[in-house]
């Protein structure tokens, strides 16, 4: 505990200013959570400016800031892509990657090419 007046006086602030902050954090991330929810336009523009203040009072850094607002914004550009759950995403772009030849025909046409080269 501090013995000296003003650093009593610092501790009483900033136990204060610590609540103010962590209800504001609380208020952003409720905002956000209900952004990827139902995202809509209304609700896009009352978050970024709620993101600016935040970013501007040092509250978030500015750079992540500036990465929700682009990763919410990206839900409204596409809603049927945002409404998916993430395991029907993965398995979409899995299937795009995935060869149409599954790996044991491809086992087994090496084999036979090799077999027949030898007789």
């Amino acid at each position: 505990m501090p013995i000296i007046r003003s650093a009593k006086k610092k501790m009483r602030q900033d136990k204060v200013r610590t609540l103010r902050n962590q209800n504001k954090k609380l208020a952003l991330k409720k905002l956000i959570k209900s952004m990827r929810k139902t995202p809509s336009a209304k609700l896009l523009t009352q978050i970024s400016s709620s993101l600016d203040k935040a970013s501007k009072t040092n509250l978030i850094h500015a750079n992540k800031a500036s990465r929700l607002k682009s990763r919410l914004s990206k839900l409204i550009a596409q809603p049927s892509f945002a409404n998916k759950s993430k395991a029907s995403r993965l398995k979409s772009r899995l299937s795009k990657l995935i060869v149409s030849k599954p790996k044991a025909q491809i086992l087994v046409k090496t084999a036979a090419k090799k077999t027949s080269k030898k007789t």
